[in-house]
């Protein structure tokens, strides 16, 4: 019986790994500001203010609910992702994606942070989805 050896072509990249890394590391930072996003609206719905002209409005209240569950769904992919779990990657896309969908819809409430979120959702889901990382 052949052994298998790794050839470079097989092995995953410097840039693979190290954007693995980065996407565990962006996921449990951003699982825990969005955790914190959450809180806010729940303990201070007057926090957040939208205009009357937004098309998605939904009260503060679900959205601090479904921030702060979000969240610690993030810090668990994240985590999972550091431990070598091989359905990390697969949790870690899906809660990148709803991620960057509810930031997109809370763009009216808190701009910047929602476009920056929707950026590093996009690099986590890049990063978890080069060739060879979980190879």
């Amino acid at each position: 019986m052949a052994s298998y050896e790794a050839t470079p072509a097989s092995s995953p990249s410097r840039w693979a790994l190290g954007g693995l890394i980065f996407a565990g590391t962006i996921l449990v930072i951003a699982g825990t500001f969005q955790a914190l996003a959450g809180l806010s609206a729940l303990l201070n719905g007057a926090f957040y203010v939208v205009s009357d002209n937004y098309a998605f409005r939904v009260d503060v209240t679900t959205w601090g609910w479904f921030h702060l569950v979000l969240g610690v769904v993030m810090v668990a992919g994240g985590a999972a992702l550091f431990a070598g779990r091989s359905w990390a990657g697969v949790l870690a896309i899906v809660v990148a994606v709803v991620s960057a969908i509810a930031n997109f819809l809370f763009i009216p409430y808190y701009p910047f942070w929602s476009l920056l979120v929707i950026g590093l959702d996009f690099w986590v889901i890049w990063s978890v989805t080069r060739p060879g990382v979980y190879g």
